[in-house]
């Protein structure tokens, strides 16, 4: 992928929901989320085990969230990627990113057949930070 379509996934993003995150400093979700905060995005825990991660109320489901979501970011076993996939469809989202080892064709083919941007087996973090470096 161009670094260009890239730069402007994530100029054009502002709320993204981060399917995994709970208060744990230790996981890789809590890590990228609160980056991704401190770079200006809304950042919407789902985890149905927990009630609030980086200031924000949690929802166990995409479905719940009562606000637009942007981009979806998916930190569980690719097995759950398509009913996340279909949820994130379901709710409207842009884009659709499954973290780094987390790959599923059948989530990529639900999220290109309703026009989301998808990628997979990548993070975030990783691209947004070589393209913009840390802030």
């Amino acid at each position: 992928m161009e670094d260009a379509e890239l730069k402007r996934l994530f100029d054009s993003i502002k709320t993204i929901a981060v399917v995994g995150l709970s208060n744990n400093k230790e996981k890789a979700a809590y890590g990228v989320a609160s980056y991704l905060q401190r770079a200006g995005y809304r950042i919407v825990p789902v985890n149905p085990g927990c009630e609030q991660a980086l200031g924000e109320k949690c929802y166990a489901y995409l479905e719940e969230i009562p606000l637009p979501v942007d981009l979806v970011d998916v930190f569980r076993r690719s097995e759950f990627a398509p009913g996340i996939a279909r949820s994130a469809v379901k709710i409207g989202a842009k884009a659709l990113w499954l973290q780094d080892e987390v790959i599923s064709e059948e989530a990529e083919k639900i999220a290109r057949e309703a026009g989301l941007f998808f990628r997979q087996n990548d993070c975030i973090f990783r691209q947004r930070t070589r393209i913009y470096g840390l802030e």
